[in-house]
């Protein structure tokens, strides 16, 4: 994920060592030294085991365990810090088997994954008892985290880091003409409230009808909002990118005069942190439409620095999109606003020296090892 990626090729003091079980888009994103520990032959095998025989989340093997630790001795790594909560569930023997700290962060979703198991929730527990810190991406998920029973005088909150000099910031004017250009970039995923994006969209069409919208990511619900953009006869108006490079959504960014992103909770409770994009957008000057949901309000204040509404209300946002547009200076602040804070509470120069300062505090050395990803 970029996010991760630029969390440890930021690192100046500290001197990360990743360990993953496979690696994709080497080009894209280049780092060494990526040490593989593939999954065994046997890993459907015991994750069905696990699964469903034991209804319990799937743990790694001793052998698994064992080729870990020979990587974290050989690089001479600590302390050990885990991406993802759910992915430490499944190095539970590890965390219990090194000597040295362990840290987990939690970014969003991996917060309610398969909690209403309680096997589950269980081991989530005793991962939490096990690890030394806890590092969350919002005090939203801080409460989260707390509820899942972990001490919260372990828990840090540690921002998404937005490297600002990517987005500079660019003051938008609003087109004389009708012709608003929307933008929504994420995974195409439940969370990430597209629907209400869509039927908002549509509403706000009926006044302005030259209006367009992009819709920038990729994801299992392409299909479905492709479908629904069609129902709704504004298809010929919404663009679906699919997966973009960087440098395209900073150009479709520059081209917006709107973001929307009214995330909304999961039917298995999946909630977001505080979306990376929505802050990147912020951070270009752009205007931001979102909902009062997870950790967004940590970074929007409704009508100072953005426009919040209730979750899965696509009439309240079209009404706010109405209302706003008819009043550009008022769009003018809250762009200008947005921006300030994203540099003053997300800066990711500021965010990365903040976490080297955990490593070193915690680990007492310049050496880190990361599992990125499972």
């Amino acid at each position: 994920m970029l996010h991760i990626y630029r969390q440890i090729t930021a690192l100046k003091r500290c001197r990360p060592v990743v360990i993953a079980q496979k690696r994709e888009q080497a080009e894209r994103y280049a780092f060494e030294p990526v040490h593989i520990v593939a999954k065994p032959t046997t890993h459907f095998l015991r994750r069905f085991w696990f699964r469903k025989v034991r209804d319990a989340p799937w743990q790694i093997s001793d052998a698994e365990l064992r080729a870990l630790l020979r990587v974290l001795t050989k690089t001479d790594a600590r302390p050990l810090h885990i991406y993802f909560g759910h992915i430490a569930v499944h190095l539970l023997p590890l965390i219990r088997g090194w000597t040295k700290p362990s840290i987990v962060s939690f970014h969003g979703a991996d917060v309610m994954v398969d909690m209403d198991k309680p096997a589950y929730r269980e081991a989530t527990r005793q991962m939490l008892d096990a690890v030394k810190l806890v590092l969350v991406r919002s005090e939203s998920l801080r409460r989260e985290v707390i509820h899942l029973g972990c001490d919260e005088k372990k828990i840090e909150v540690q921002r998404t880091g937005i490297p600002l000099d990517e987005f500079p910031f660019r003051e938008r004017s609003s087109p004389q003409n009708g012709e608003w250009r929307f933008v929504q970039a994420c995974r195409l995923i439940e969370k990430k409230g597209l629907p209400v994006t869509l039927r908002a969209f549509a509403s706000f069409l009926r006044k302005y009808p030259d209006a367009t919208l992009t819709i920038a990511g990729e994801g299992p619900l392409l299909g479905q909002l492709q479908g629904l953009a069609r129902e709704l006869k504004i298809d010929n108006c919404v663009s679906f990118t699919g997966f973009i490079s960087q440098d395209q959504l900073r150009d479709i960014f520059y081209a917006s005069h709107i973001f929307l992103h009214p995330s909304e909770t999961g039917r298995d409770g999946n909630q977001e942190g505080i979306p990376n994009s929505l802050l990147e957008a912020m951070a270009s000057g752009l205007p931001v439409f979102a909902t009062q949901h997870g950790g967004i309000p940590e970074a929007i204040e409704h009508g100072v620095s953005g426009v919040l509404v209730p979750e899965r209300d696509d009439d309240e946002l079209a009404r706010a999109l109405r209302n706003a547009v008819q009043d550009p200076g008022f769009l003018s602040r809250i762009a200008r606003t947005g921006a300030e804070v994203v540099a003053q509470e997300f800066d990711q120069r500021i965010q990365v020296r903040r976490l080297e300062d955990v490593y070193l505090g915690i680990g007492g050395t310049s050496s880190v090892s990361s599992r990125v990803n499972e």
